[in-house]
């Protein structure tokens, strides 16, 4: 008796997806290897016209080869920058499902914040991909690279329009770039009418770091009985006391003076995020980018991150740092890739200042989430964190879209 999927027929595919009936009465220890592949004769769309393979694999057009002087390594250097395309338009997909779910006129459902998490988590990983990459490009030689580069013409990494939609939709503003990019930001796309409105619709919706801001705006505890602020200042004033009480005992004047410069430092950053006034001063100086409420709502999550209702959130940051970081990671490895290839001093392709502009976007001014990064400054030591009211812990205990202290949703 031949050996059948059970519970089909004959004529119809096994459940489990593989495809395979038995030939006649032939017995096989994997009918999957034995069988004939039923589906290959089913009709409907195939791999190739799935993929639109015949549109992607016939995109590679080295101009060395429409000049006839094919050059080997323009090849590798096409696949490469359109694999980066490719990755970029996935992250702006995800980045553009993220902001849906922060953008919804209820709140964001806390039901949603694992598939908000997840998506994020796969941005992460899609970028330490493109961070990779850029060492397959680092297998050419500078005279492989000079045997083509002519036949670039104007073509530049700078005229990229996904990676700017990715920045902008990141968070980028235009006054944190440097001169070159804000000069020519527009210019690259004005014979384009379509991409240039694509790129100020980027510009105009809110970002990522702008929906984030409003959800830590939210975060249960910073109004109310509560107050978190009001809490972490008497704990971070009880502790300036003590340690200047320390200093004010210190015999030795050298080590007395050195400690209480630490000291005024230490209260200034403290008084920072205290003080509404100060923070908007920073704010205004391009030296912090979120919004006072959502920088203590942050705080928060970072200090009882341990409690049940603020885990998510806190993965949220931590990936959102990640983002940052491998982004910042594969400007570094850019930079270094054009130092080989074109030294420090050569103008780059599209008249761009090659090395020099990109080693530029190396600054804290291309970090859109540089508040989260300097969060730890403001980190105690946990037997100093203020403790929870019963109420407070209650509700970070609880995985429910809850109205809280505040009157709003968590």
């Amino acid at each position: 008796m031949s050996k059948k999927c059970p519970l089909i027929s004959p004529s119809v595919g096994c459940p489990a997806g593989y495809g395979f009936v038995q030939d006649g009465e032939k017995e096989a220890d994997d009918p999957t290897q034995a069988g004939v592949n039923v589906l290959a004769d089913a009709g409907g769309i195939s791999y190739g016209d799935y993929l639109q393979l015949d549109k992607i694999l016939s995109a590679q057009v080295p101009q060395s080869r429409v000049h006839g002087q094919e050059v080997h390594d323009e090849h590798l250097f096409i696949v490469t920058h359109q694999a980066y395309e490719l990755w970029f338009k996935q992250v702006i997909f995800e980045i553009d499902s993220i902001r849906d779910c922060f953008l919804d006129d209820s709140g964001v459902d806390e039901a949603r914040m694992l598939e908000v998490i997840k998506r994020l988590q796969r941005v992460v990983m899609i970028i330490k991909l493109l961070v990779d990459q850029v060492l397959i490009l680092e297998t050419m030689t500078p005279l492989n690279f000079m045997d083509f580069r002519d036949f670039l013409s104007s073509a530049s990494g700078f005229q990229s329009l996904q990676f700017r939609l990715l920045e902008n939709k990141l968070g980028i503003k235009s006054e944190y770039r440097v001169r070159y990019n804000q000069s020519n930001y527009r210019r690259v796309y004005e014979d384009k009418p379509d991409e240039l409105a694509a790129l100020e619709a980027s510009e105009d919706e809110p970002g990522l770091s702008d929906v984030v801001q409003r959800w830590l705006e939210r975060t249960p505890g910073l109004t109310g009985d509560f107050n978190f602020a009001a809490k972490y200042k008497e704990a971070i004033d009880k502790i300036l006391v003590e340690s200047l009480e320390l200093i004010e005992a210190e015999d030795n004047i050298a080590m007395k003076t050195h400690l209480m410069s630490n000291y005024s430092k230490k209260k200034e950053q403290f008084d920072s995020i205290f003080d509404p006034e100060k923070h908007n001063a920073l704010v205004k100086r391009g030296e912090r980018r979120f919004s006072h409420n959502a920088l203590l709502g942050a705080l928060m999550i970072s200090c009882y991150s341990e409690e049940p209702r603020f885990h998510q959130p806190h993965q949220l940051l931590i990936a959102l740092m990640d983002i940052d970081s491998l982004i910042t990671k594969w400007r570094y490895n850019h930079v270094m890739l054009v130092q080989r290839m074109l030294g420090s001093i050569q103008l780059g392709t599209g008249g761009s200042s090659g090395y020099q502009y990109l080693r530029s976007t190396l600054s804290e001014r291309y970090k859109v989430f540089i508040d989260l990064f300097n969060m730890s400054t403001f980190l105690v030591p946990r037997n100093l964190i203020p403790p929870l009211t019963p109420q407070m812990r209650t509700t970070l205990r609880t995985h429910t879209q809850d109205v809280d202290e505040s009157g709003q949703k968590g």
